[in-house]
């Protein structure tokens, strides 16, 4: 068996993975049943849930979605493990965030933190957090100086010192390519790299960061690099920065939306690209520590998923799990999974009537099962689902 790293799962349901070289597809496989846990239909509900959620010890949920609420601007909601979900906040208007398209990230004291691509004083996005009682507060407002980074669209994550790393999109000196941050506890802002993709580095970050137990950061650009194709980087712990792979577009995979993940015992990196591969429906990548990279799955052959956006995930057995925003037998998402032997299989293929385009990462939930959410669709008139996937 290999052995993951779990540095702060206390916080958040992260995905942490191994992927084995050789693939097999299989058919989609009936033994899973998908519940519809809640549809988002109106206000003051949200609309549009584009994160992946995240569980707490009583099995609640708590996810954003990045329209809808009393403005439609974007909510942040609780879902029981009764069914009855509740809208903590609603972005309303200027100087609070709005559209948040991130998930969100606990404290030990359960209180929310997550970002909003646009919205602050000049609409060039915040990170807040929400406290259990649905108080609001705007941690850092981008606007105030581009130089720090705007637009975040990735969500958070936290060290062991309650210091809390993100990327932003845009922003940053020189280019405005975007930037890696740290904000304190004591909420001072402090920029890790800001990307220049005019010198063949990254540009555009939009996943979530990886930190491993040693304290180097690895993430993704979606632009950038020696083809503008993307890139995977490293930040050590002590502030180094490189480009570990520059993607060239074809075979190998081309504009990574999510973020990485490590194999603590090899070093060997593993994440999606949203196109590219094969059959031009995205990859799944691994990155050996010399830089070599090898695609493990190409999507978009018949029956397959298309266009992975999200980040995978793995049990404690070593199952790997993710998601497709299209492609499977109804052409409108899937979940898949690779077993430990390394065969490939389409879990679940999304219809309407249950949520379609499922662009957000799923967890492992308190119970084995899988949760997530789907952007569209829905029973009745829809606009996006939070689903349970049964794997017994």
């Amino acid at each position: 068996m290999r052995h993951f790293s779990h540095l702060g799962t206390s916080r958040y349901l992260g995905p942490f993975v191994v992927l084995l070289a050789a693939l097999c597809i299989s058919l989609p496989s009936s033994a899973q049943t998908l519940t519809v846990l809640h549809t988002f239909q109106s206000r003051p509900d949200g609309l549009t849930p584009v994160a992946a959620v995240i569980m707490d010890e009583n099995d609640t949920l708590y996810g954003t979605t990045a329209r809808g609420g009393m403005a439609s601007q974007g909510t942040v909601y609780k879902l029981e493990s009764n069914g009855d979900e509740s809208v903590l906040h609603s972005f309303v208007r200027r100087p609070d965030g709005l559209g948040p398209e991130a998930g969100l990230v606990f404290d030990s004291a359960h209180n929310l933190y997550g970002t909003t691509e646009i919205g602050g004083s000049l609409g060039k996005g915040t990170i807040f957090k929400v406290e259990p009682d649905g108080t609001e507060t705007i941690l850092h407002d981008f606007s105030m100086n581009p130089a720090l980074g705007a637009n975040p669209v990735a969500g958070l994550i936290f060290d062991n010192s309650s210091n809390l790393y993100g990327t932003a999109q845009n922003g940053g000196d020189q280019a405005q390519d975007g930037t890696v941050f740290k904000l304190t506890p004591a909420g001072d802002l402090i920029v890790l790299h800001a990307f220049n993709g005019r010198t063949s580095d990254g540009r555009n970050p939009m996943a979530k960061l990886f930190l491993d137990t040693a304290g180097n950061f690895y993430g993704t650009t979606y632009q950038g690099g020696t083809h503008n194709r993307g890139t995977v980087f490293e930040i050590d712990a002590g502030g180094t920065y490189r480009v570990v792979y520059r993607f060239a577009g074809g075979a190998d995979g081309k504009w990574p939306s999510a973020g990485v993940i490590i194999d603590i015992t090899s070093g060997n990196l593993y994440g999606t690209t949203s196109q590219g591969g094969a059959h031009n429906g995205g990859t799944v990548f691994k990155i050996d520590p010399s830089g070599n990279e090898t695609v493990v799955h190409s999507f978009g052959a018949r029956g397959d998923g298309q266009f992975p956006q999200a980040d995978l995930v793995t049990d404690g057995a070593g199952n790997i799990y993710g998601t497709t925003v299209m492609g499977g037998a109804s052409q409108q998402g899937t979940v898949f999974k690779i077993d430990t032997a390394g065969n490939y299989s389409v879990l679940h293929s999304f219809r309407m009537r249950e949520g379609v385009m499922p662009g957000a990462a799923v967890i492992i939930g308190n119970d084995g099962n899988l949760y997530g959410t789907t952007s569209a669709g829905g029973p009745g008139n829809g606009s996006g689902t939070v689903f349970k996937l049964s794997l017994q």
